[in-house]
């Protein structure tokens, strides 16, 4: 099977599965978790930050640091795209009472600073009282430059604003911005945090972790966050089990991201090709640009309905349903590249398109 539907779906390794086996354990309520603990720890020195928390996925992150920032009335500003406004079941407002300010992307998928500093609220009765900016990096596998990300944290401190990274895949843009940098990617992952009051940072996509997510900020904040952890059910046990398994992926699973960019990029390429080459894909199939993981093509529509079930017959799996256009014409499909993708797998996957193609 090649599952192209998300990084989530990666299985952790033999020695990511021994180091979980052999974990020292503890009570992480009590917080006498050792391995939780040290994984803490460890996060929190990579990134620049004062402690950090561990919990069971990125959105009970998210939404934890967004209620350790805002209090009930408040308000964030997000994208429209943020994972934080679109995709977490609306938690800030349902569970938080916090009002979501959202704004729209730009094409490269960032908010126009312009926008951000226009939709900041006066201070006045009638209004929500705005409190945070949230940005997400990476964003539908487009990264947003560090240039970027001092320019929103400089202008949330000149507001007095909180800022907050929903960085689920903060690893992948750090690999992707090193080189141009001269820096490894956790130095690249540390500067583009510098200024920001938290980050939330997800171990069970391309850090190949089967479960957790980590939040990082100030001893303080990491305090009030431990509180609305427990108030969310997050507060878990023997979490060393699955805190060891965080620990082997921060050592060894940063660096290996470069060759899931490189099969994403691989792949746009052999799509490419065959659009061109085939009749039966030319002028219907279409690969966006490829920055990290995350391919997108848009298809038409009918062609997408014929050839998601046939790939999903041989053994490959993509997503497409939530991408639809608002016209109904093109369908957007994501093939995301992970731990579990070879390039073999991507060889098998641009045959099976050629076959499809050819009886089409």
């Amino acid at each position: 099977m090649a599952d192209f539907r998300s990084d989530t779906v990666t299985q952790p390794s033999l020695a990511m599965k021994e180091r979980m086996f052999s974990a020292a354990l503890g009570d992480d309520v009590f917080n006498d978790d050792p391995t939780t603990l040290e994984l803490q720890r460890t996060a929190a020195d990579m990134l620049g930050f004062d402690a950090a928390l561990f919990a069971p996925s990125g959105t009970q992150t998210n939404l934890i640091a967004m209620m350790s920032h805002c209090q009930r009335g408040d308000e964030a500003i997000v994208g429209q795209q943020w994972h934080t406004y679109k995709w977490e079941g609306g938690g800030m407002a349902v569970l938080g009472s916090i009002q979501p300010q959202p704004l729209e992307l730009q094409a490269d998928g960032t908010l126009a600073l312009a926008d951000i500093a226009a939709a900041i609220k006066p201070d006045d009765p009638h209004f929500a009282r705005t409190r945070l900016i949230v940005i997400e990096n990476s964003v539908g596998g487009k990264v947003l430059p560090l240039s970027y990300m001092r320019d929103v944290a400089a202008l949330a401190k000149d507001k007095g604003l909180a800022c907050h990274i929903d960085g689920a895949r903060l690893m992948n843009a750090a690999v992707a911005l090193a080189p141009e940098h001269g820096l490894t990617p956790q130095q690249m992952a540390r500067e583009l945090c510098q200024g920001y009051d938290s980050v939330s940072l997800c171990l069970s996509k391309g850090l190949g972790c089967p479960v957790g997510s980590l939040l990082l900020g100030s001893h303080d904040f990491i305090a009030r966050a431990k509180r609305i952890r427990k108030m969310l059910g997050g507060g878990m046990r023997q979490t060393g089990i699955l805190a060891a398994a965080g620990l082997y992926a921060l050592e060894h699973n940063i660096n290996r991201l470069a060759d899931d960019h490189a099969n994403c990029r691989y792949l746009a390429d052999g799509l490419t090709i065959l659009a061109a080459q085939l009749p039966a894909l030319q002028g219907k199939l279409t690969p966006l640009p490829v920055q990290t993981n995350i391919l997108f093509t848009d298809v038409e529509l009918k062609l997408a309905e014929q050839l998601v079930p046939y790939l999903a017959q041989r053994g490959i799996k993509l997503t497409g349903s939530n991408y639809q256009s608002a016209n109904g014409s093109i369908k957007r499909l994501r093939w995301v590249c992970h731990l579990d993708i070879s390039r073999d797998d991507i060889e098998r996957t641009l045959q099976a398109v050629t076959a499809f193609a050819h009886r089409a």
